[in-house]
């Protein structure tokens, strides 16, 4: 089984990579240069901070965008395709098709995020930014960990819906994770019972993103960001909810006819 997933995972790495993904590192490298020359002009004091914020958001922005497009039609575009008729005659399960193209998109956003971060600092090292490199490394590893939650998202909606549809969906599910916490306290605010219950429902259904989202907390320095407890916490937080996401894909995945 490990094998077989093993398999699929490599030949989804190989493919996208294969699509030039690995070309958006360069368009990374770019605008980082773009906004290095040209900040100074604009925000003479305040660009070194503006730079920090600007690194972290495109990398960010960037990992989400590979995410919803590619994962979103991992799935999808071999049902579409009718090439899933192929896989699925294979000695293979449907449980591990979907693992082995959540892991393999992964691998692909691992090296992504790792690249792009290695990137950011050579550029705050040589434009002698002063910045927290432990708080950066950790936001990208948790940055990872959310854009794996996205890519579980993305295969679960690409599995029974068109793949504008599932990008649309998982896109939707991106805005409502960061904003989840605010629905509460805005829940609250309202004195609306019904209102507050509505809130706290959706709290409960969409990921809560933000416990995964350290980007600004890491321009501010380690001691900005949550403790160690925390953040193992929120880690499995987001390991859980991928999981969870990922079975729900299977059942469905299981149950759909070719």
């Amino acid at each position: 089984m490990t094998t077989r997933i093993f398999v699929l995972a490599k030949n989804v790495f190989q493919e996208v990579i294969r699509d030039r993904i690995l070309y958006i590192i360069g368009f990374y490298a770019l605008i980082l240069a773009a906004a290095f020359g040209i900040l100074p002009q604009f925000a003479a004091t305040t660009e070194d901070k503006i730079f920090l914020d600007f690194g972290m958001a495109a990398m960010n922005a960037i990992g989400l965008i590979v995410t919803i497009f590619i994962g979103t039609g991992l799935v999808n575009k071999e049902i579409e395709k009718r090439t899933i008729l192929v896989l699925i005659a294979k000695p293979v399960s449907r449980s591990e098709i979907i693992v082995g193209k959540y892991l393999g998109l992964s691998a692909v956003l691992a090296v992504l995020i790792a690249t792009m971060t290695v990137i950011y600092l050579l550029f705050l090292q040589f434009g002698k930014v002063a910045h927290p490199t432990a708080s950066i490394l950790i936001a990208a590893i948790f940055l990872f960990l959310q854009l794996s939650l996205i890519t579980a998202v993305a295969i679960t909606f690409g599995v029974f819906t068109a793949s504008l549809l599932a990008t649309v969906l998982t896109f939707a599910v991106y805005l409502m994770g960061n904003i989840s916490q605010d629905l509460v306290q805005l829940g609250r605010l309202s004195r609306n019972l019904g209102i507050e219950r509505l809130t706290q429902a959706l709290f409960l259904i969409f990921p809560d993103l933000s416990r995964l989202d350290l980007k600004n907390d890491a321009v501010y320095g380690l001691q900005a960001l949550p403790d160690t407890t925390a953040l193992i916490i929120n880690a499995g937080y987001g390991l859980l909810y991928s999981v969870m996401l990922l079975a729900i894909a299977t059942v469905i995945f299981s149950q759909r006819e070719f």
